[in-house]
C-alpha cells in the first residue's frame, strides 16, 4: 500500500518519470550504435539488425521499452497538467539550481512532437523491416538508405532530432535531480555531461541521415 501511495504521489511520479527517461536514453545510445553500422556497408548493417531482431533479450526489451515509453508519455502529460493547475506554466521537474529554461518550459510540447515522429518512424522503418511478408527479399540497409534519399523525410528526421535535443537538454538533468543523484557540487558536471550526451545523440543520428542523403553510393 505504501508503494502504491508513493507511486501516486508527486515525488513518486517524478521518480518513475526519471527512471523511464533514463531507460529511454540508454536505448538511444544502443539504437545509434546499430545505425553506425550503416557506414560499414549493407551486409554489416543487415547482420546487426538481424542480430537485434533474433536476440531473445532484445526482443523482450522491446516490449519493456514500449511500456516504459507509454508510462513516460502518460506521466509527463499528467505531471504537466497538475503543475499547470498548481503553479501555472511550470514543468514536471523544476531545477532548483538555475532559472527555468526554454527546454524545461517546453517539455510537454517537444515530447508531443517526438511522439509524432516516433509514429512516423515506426511506420517507415520498424514495420517494413520487421513485419514484411517477404522479409528475405528486403534489405534493411536499402530501406533505411532509400528513406534518407527522400529530402522531405530527411528534413523531418533531422528536425525531429533537433527537437529531441531540446527535450533531452532538460530531461537528462531533471532525471538526476528526481532520482536524488544531484547536488550543488555535482550540478555543473551533470549539466556538462547532459550537454555532451544530447549533442552526441542528436548529431549522430542527424549526420547519418545527412551523409546518406548527399552520398550517391
Amino acid at each position: 500500500m505504501n508503494h502504491c501511495n508513493f507511486v501516486q504521489s508527486s515525488i513518486g511520479k517524478k521518480v518513475v518519470m526519471a527512471t523511464t527517461g533514463v531507460f529511454l536514453m540508454i536505448f538511444l545510445l544502443l539504437h545509434l550504435s546499430v545505425n553506425l553500422f550503416l557506414f560499414s556497408g549493407e551486409q554489416a548493417f543487415n547482420e546487426a539488425v538481424f542480430f537485434m531482431r533474433k536476440n531473445i533479450f532484445i526482443r523482450i526489451m522491446e516490449y519493456v521499452l514500449a511500456i516504459g515509453f507509454i508510462i513516460h508519455i502518460l506521466l509527463g502529460i499528467k505531471l504537466h497538467l497538475e503543475n499547470r493547475k498548481r503553479k501555472g506554466e511550470v514543468d514536471y521537474a523544476v531545477n532548483s539550481y538555475s532559472t527555468s529554461s526554454f527546454s524545461s518550459r517546453t517539455m510537454v510540447y517537444t515530447g508531443t512532437l517526438i511522439l509524432c515522429f516516433l509514429i512516423l518512424h515506426l511506420i517507415n522503418f520498424m514495420i517494413p523491416m520487421k513485419y514484411s511478408n517477404d522479409i528475405r527479399s528486403i534489405s534493411d540497409y536499402n530501406i533505411v538508405v532509400s528513406l534518407f534519399k527522400n529530402p522531405f523525410y530527411t528534413l523531418i528526421y533531422v528536425f525531429s532530432f533537433f527537437i529531441l535535443g531540446i527535450h533531452l537538454n532538460h530531461g537528462f538533468q531533471s532525471s538526476f535531480q528526481s532520482l536524488g543523484l544531484s547536488n550543488e557540487k555535482r550540478w555543473a558536471w551533470i549539466q556538462r555531461f547532459g550537454f555532451l550526451y544530447f549533442w552526441f545523440i542528436c548529431s549522430g543520428f542527424s549526420l547519418i541521415a545527412i551523409w546518406f542523403f548527399f552520398n550517391d553510393n
